[in-house]
């Protein structure tokens, strides 16, 4: 049957304007052709969303490539920017105030943190709003008024504007604009996907963030050398085109054109009760107990039989509801958005975020420095600088996926996070000993350093923070994935701006104090990890002893 969607009054709970007319169009022009509009819809929301993120990105990286220009080394026609800063060369002329001074690097730094502090406290804010309003308008605003301010920066240069305030002021409000992509693609995502192959899916996904540095790192190079105005300008353009688009054609929510009923049958949940997280040892056991009992493994063993019937019990009582734990009483389960306290004391949040703190600490300090290093540690110019640090995000691109894929098979996000950190630590001091030896090894260490930083920092910030979101202790509440994604985001943000502040002040003793601060966060990120590391490999021995017996 042609696709057909009810014809309604406009409002913010209708399927989206562009969406309504693409469906009317289709059903005159082709009504005997057949179309499976649940896998429409859901590959229009996860390219959509992934677009969106990739312009978000995008317009976030023009001022790491445009520093090596607003201060620079005039006598060098080049443009060498080395020794500018640290011996102070009088000539001055090609810079752009009020980055001419021999505070560039600490300017630009703050540039840096005036973004990255604004976006990482509304970050926590802004979940909460996403869980109350339409994500379709809440996306589309916030990537008009970021491709805006993005915009703005650009056309300053146009204008001669020279004032820090000026900039720092964008700065502020790009980075609080900025929050409304995160909570609110991870969300829609989320309400159209299950938890199948979860971690795989996101790893993919999750490369728009790369190809999102890559994209504006591209853009920014190309206009770097002749009018870096122009770096922000075509992002900033790109992404109000991408707001538009996502305000005509986004559905985001399956409920908008009745598929909620096929997003529940093509990922259908667990029937039985989970035991309630104050027992964490009980929990492994009646899961085990249930996956064993599948096969018939549990008639051998009394105790299991036991236990088996024990959660039998509680599923005969519950099988018609919903809820995972705790209350019985009450067939329909609260959908009211949970507070902030409630959603950091759902298990694992705290560590996650914390983790995450150092974890984005080292992978925006890269998003933010790594072409003015390179264009400080070898002879490259501005624009082939920029270049050769995409090969970081590709790189980052693979770990994502490589983190998802081995946290899918085993079960264990926290692990396969503390074994990344744990190689990506030596990697950092490698390459900044042996990678300005020769092209090549830039190359392929900055790839390698690339995968091990970015694959924790993409699993947490979304498998991890998707299967948090929707946690057993929430009794089924759809209205909390948001909130828990700000929680965690929020506060690797945090660690995302004093990253590049840290480095801005630090590098005048050398870039080996920015590594050093570098890796001495991987270890803390991976520290943090330890306790649910260890519940993890408990929860791992258990289940080989059940198999055993």
């Amino acid at each position: 049957m042609p696709i057909l969607i009810r014809k309604r009054k406009m409002s913010i709970n209708s399927p989206p304007f562009g969406i309504t007319c693409l469906t009317n169009v289709t059903s005159r022009l082709c009504p005997s052709i057949h179309f499976n509009r649940f896998l429409l819809f859901k590959l229009s929301v996860l390219m959509l969303t992934y677009l969106s993120y990739v312009c978000y990105h995008m317009t976030r990286k023009p001022l790491a490539v445009v520093k090596s220009v607003l201060h620079r080394n005039c006598s060098d026609p080049q443009g060498s920017v080395t020794e500018t800063i640290h011996f102070g060369i009088d000539d001055n002329s090609c810079n752009y105030p009020p980055f001419d001074g021999p505070d560039a690097n600490a300017l630009l730094g703050f540039m840096d943190s005036s973004f990255l502090i604004c976006y990482a406290v509304a970050m926590f804010f802004s979940g909460i709003i996403a869980e109350r309003v339409s994500l379709r308008y809440f996306l589309s605003l916030g990537m008009l008024f970021s491709g805006f301010f993005c915009y703005a920066f650009g056309y300053a240069k146009v204008k001669d504007v020279h004032s820090l305030t000026y900039f720092m002021i964008l700065q502020g409000l790009a980075g609080i604009f900025q929050t409304t992509g995160w909570p609110g693609v991870v969300t829609i995502v989320s309400r159209w996907c299950g938890k199948s192959k979860r971690g795989l899916i996101f790893g993919i996904w999750n490369s728009h963030t790369s190809i999102g540095n890559m994209l504006g790192t591209y853009i920014a190079a190309h206009y770097v050398d002749t009018d870096w105005s122009m770096s922000f300008i075509v992002p900033g353009f790109i992404m109000g085109i991408m707001g538009f688009i996502n305000f005509m054609f986004l559905i985001d929510s399956p409920e908008l054109v009745g598929m909620q009923h096929e997003v529940t049958s093509a990922n259908p949940e667990t029937t039985y009760r989970r035991i309630d997280d104050s027992d964490i040892e009980d929990e492994d056991v009646a899961s085990d107990v249930l996956v064993r009992s599948e096969s018939g493994d549990h008639e051998s063993n009394p105790s299991l039989r036991s236990l088996r019937g024990s959660v039998n019990s509680e599923t005969r009582y519950n099988e018609r509801t919903p809820i995972l734990s705790g209350h019985h009483t009450n067939a329909h389960h609260d959908e009211s958005p949970i507070s902030f306290t409630e959603a950091v004391k759902i298990p694992g949040v705290m560590e996650f975020s914390l983790c995450l703190f150092f974890s984005k600490l080292v992978n925006y300090t890269f998003l933010f420095w790594l072409p003015l290093y390179i264009k400080n540690t070898t002879p490259l110019s501005p624009e082939h600088s920029a270049e050769l640090s995409m090969v970081f995000d590709i790189g980052g691109i693979v770990g994502a996926i490589l983190a998802g894929v081995v946290s899918d098979v085993s079960s264990m996000p926290a692990s396969t996070c503390v074994s990344m950190l744990f190689v990506s630590a030596p990697l950092l001091f490698i390459y900044e000993t042996y990678g300005n030896l020769a092209w090549i090894a830039n190359v392929g260490l900055l790839f390698v350093v690339g995968l091990f930083v970015n694959g924790p920092y993409a699993l947490i910030t979304t498998s991890v923070s998707a299967e948090l979101g929707q946690h057993k202790s929430l009794q089924g509440n759809s209205k909390a994935l948001a909130t828990v994604t700000s929680i965690i985001d929020g506060t690797g943000s945090i660690g995302a701006a004093v990253g590049p502040l840290i480095a801005g002040l630090v590098q005048a003793g050398g870039w080996q104090n920015v590594f050093y601060m570098l890796i001495t966060s991987n270890i803390l990120a991976m520290v943090l990890l330890f306790r649910l590391v260890g519940k993890e490999l408990k929860k791992c021995r258990r289940r080989g002893n059940i198999r055993i017996e």
